[in-house]
């Protein structure tokens, strides 16, 4: 099978803890969107157009960074589709549930992708 892409309905935000409170709060004061149900202490979601944006309080971040979920068809095909191009997984950038059907890679100008199986919602 060959695999297909196409963008995701996640964008993470990575803030560092300092930046975390502030962050939320622009999204949510200051542009007003939506908060999405399910905020822990560490994690914020807000509607974004057609797309969830969540920041993530992350303590080993020195700068906020964006990571953009991509959906595949077969993450086998995908995998290979993406070695044969040169492209690196970074599987230990954080960790995943054993049964998730997916895998990190690094674009060529660094920027974080989850590569994750297209499920029926998505």
């Amino acid at each position: 099978m060959t695999a297909t892409f196409a963008g995701g309905p996640n964008i993470a935000m990575k803030v560092p803890p300092y930046q975390f409170a502030e962050t939320v709060s622009f999204y949510k004061d200051i542009l007003g969107l939506e908060e999405i149900d399910g905020a822990t202490d560490d994690t914020v979601g807000f509607k974004f157009g057609a797309n969830n944006l969540w920041i993530d309080k992350v303590s080993a971040m020195s700068q906020a960074e964006l990571w953009l979920q991509v959906v595949t068809n077969d993450t086998t095909a995908a995998s290979a589709a993406l070695n044969n191009a040169g492209i690196t997984r970074c599987d230990d950038i954080e960790a995943l549930a054993d049964d998730f059907d997916g895998f990190w890679i690094s674009s060529p100008a660094a920027m974080i992708h989850l590569i994750e199986r297209k499920t029926s919602d998505q």
